[in-house]
């Protein structure tokens, strides 16, 4: 029995299929974490979500800001942006079927036993895992509300850019969703930059990335994340494991075994 965390997958089913093979899965015994941004600019967003889904309790799914964008779609807000391969999923005939499952997955997880934590961008240095899970579980409650209409109409916006304990209704969420779903780099504060994209290399000046910050609160556990595609998988940190490898954009797409970190990948 082995446990897999796997990259931003965005849609590419046959890589994803292909990596399968080759770690040899086994849907009776093995389990697979998915990081998040199961959808979007690849080429089978609607194929892959049918397959993921179908895997039942051997894969642990996050939501991922992509995955996030299509549900927001799905509730009539927000715009379909010029690269998103969305559009399949939301005429299919399955589609409520997919959007209902999806919506009720998680922004984290964590697994004591273990001793592995999955997000899917970052988190600040001024939470704790424990408070991570509680903040993620405030967003959770807010999809799974009768109408996650009013969440989705106020989720897209960078501010405010950093955590206050004190912040309420749309914008605490907001904040929340921007740190689990979309964050790369913050200031020792925990204040969020959102414009830059690369590498590690020629960050902007008062910035880090997310988990370079000593001083979390929490190291118990070992992080898996993805959304960072620039890091080509590649994370300088002790127990902190980027795994999006840019499948999307030519790369291969990575799995991680959990228990020796022995990685795969595949195209």
């Amino acid at each position: 029995m082995t446990t897999y965390a796997i990259g931003d997958v965005q849609g590419c089913l046959k890589p994803l299929q292909a990596l399968l093979q080759k770690i040899n899965f086994d849907k009776t015994t093995d389990t697979l974490w998915f990081c998040g941004d199961l959808v979007n600019r690849g080429p089978d967003s609607l194929e892959t979500l049918r397959f993921i889904k179908q895997l039942g309790h051997s894969a642990v799914v996050i939501l991922g800001n992509h995955d996030l964008h299509l549900l927001a779609l799905a509730h009539g807000v927000g715009t379909p942006r010029r690269k998103d391969t969305l559009q399949p999923v939301l005429d299919a005939p399955d589609s409520t079927e997919l959007l209902s499952w999806l919506i009720q997955q998680p922004l984290v997880h964590r697994d004591e036993q273990l001793g592995h934590f999955m997000v899917h961008a970052g988190i600040p240095p001024q939470w704790s895992l424990n408070e991570c899970v509680s903040y993620a579980e405030e967003v959770h409650a807010a999809l799974r509300s009768p109408d996650p209409t009013l969440f989705f109409q106020h989720m897209y916006g960078n501010e405010p850019a950093c955590w206050e304990p004190q912040l309420k209704g749309h914008e605490r969420l907001r904040v929340i969703t921007n740190y689990l779903t979309r964050v790369r780099l913050c200031d020792p504060q925990g204040f969020m930059e959102f414009d830059y994209k690369g590498g590690a290399s020629g960050i902007p000046l008062g910035y880090q990335p997310w988990y370079a910050y000593r001083q979390r609160k929490d190291d118990s556990l070992a992080i898996v994340f993805g959304h960072w595609a620039a890091l080509e998988g590649v994370c300088p940190v002790e127990h902190v494991h980027a795994l999006d490898t840019g499948c999307v954009w030519g790369g291969p797409l990575t799995a991680m075994n959990l228990k020796t970190g022995q990685r795969f990948s595949a195209s």
